[in-house]
């Protein structure tokens, strides 16, 4: 069963460093959009559903960090599910949605 946004996903390229909660195994990929719950991940090996991860997001000199798990797993990439944030990170994660809605609506209206 795949797993259905629950918010809106929004545009968004960026580097993510993810860790293996479990095994400690670390990657770098690049997320592909974000939501006020999650993420996806563009990778050409994607773990599995179920795994619990860390997760650091770099963008424009800001780090946003979190706990995570995998939710749905693709050919391309893998979705995570926000898990567990800290309140300065919500703040940095909000600030990131906020900008790219105003992108987004700018973009849309001026069609």
């Amino acid at each position: 069963m795949i797993e259905r946004p629950r918010a809106r996903r929004y545009p968004f390229v960026a580097s993510i460093d993810l860790v293996d909660m479990e095994s400690e195994n670390e990657t770098r990929e690049q997320i592909n959009n974000l939501s006020v719950f999650g993420c996806q991940i563009t990778t050409h090996k994607p773990w599995t559903s179920g795994t619990k991860v860390r997760l650091r997001i770099i963008h424009r000199g800001a780090v946003f960090a979190a706990q995570g798990q995998v939710v749905n797993v693709r050919p391309d990439g893998m979705g995570v599910v926000f898990t567990q944030i800290e309140e300065k990170d919500q703040e940095v994660l909000e600030k990131w949605l906020a900008d790219v809605r105003d992108t987004h609506e700018r973009i849309t209206n001026s069609r």
